[in-house]
């Protein structure tokens, strides 16, 4: 039951994060936290991972309900058997990241991002992330790993 918690929290908490971004902060307004170390922005990826085949959102959206769904029967046989708690974490993390980033696709028709990492390397300081975005990538991490 903690797993499914933890995809619903995932869940829940971007779409509360991504409606506020949405309804207060403007396309192109940066502001700095954390020292200047993160930096806020409001940015509409219309394509999959850094705005990839944002000219076919459309197959994006249908790849990413596909995949998510894959990953969802995945995760609830996972959940069935006994043990592998690494990998019913691993998958909770990833389904959560993915199950926000797909809800966005489907609903909005792009995913909302909204922070950058205020770095002096101009190429990671122009990528725009969500909290899903980091979701996908430590659960894929966790299961690569731990699955070895």
């Amino acid at each position: 039951m903690g797993y499914l918690c933890i995809v619903a929290l995932i869940f829940a908490g971007e779409l509360g994060i991504k409606n506020y971004v949405e309804k207060k902060r403007n396309a192109g307004e940066e502001k700095e936290i954390c020292k200047g170390r993160i930096l806020l922005r409001k940015y509409h990826n219309k394509g999959a991972c850094m705005n990839l085949g944002e000219k076919k959102s459309n197959v994006v959206a249908g790849l990413s309900l596909i995949l998510t769904a894959a990953l969802a029967l995945v995760f609830l046989f996972t959940l069935t058997r006994h043990g592998n708690g690494w990998l019913k974490a691993g998958l909770s993390l990833l389904l959560g990241g993915a199950f926000s980033n797909t809800y966005d696709r489907l609903k909005r028709k792009y995913v909302v991002d909204y922070f950058s990492f205020g770095v002096k390397w101009e190429p990671l300081r122009a990528i725009v992330f969500n909290i899903s975005d980091f979701c996908i990538l430590i659960g894929a991490l966790i299961i690569a790993i731990k699955g070895m």
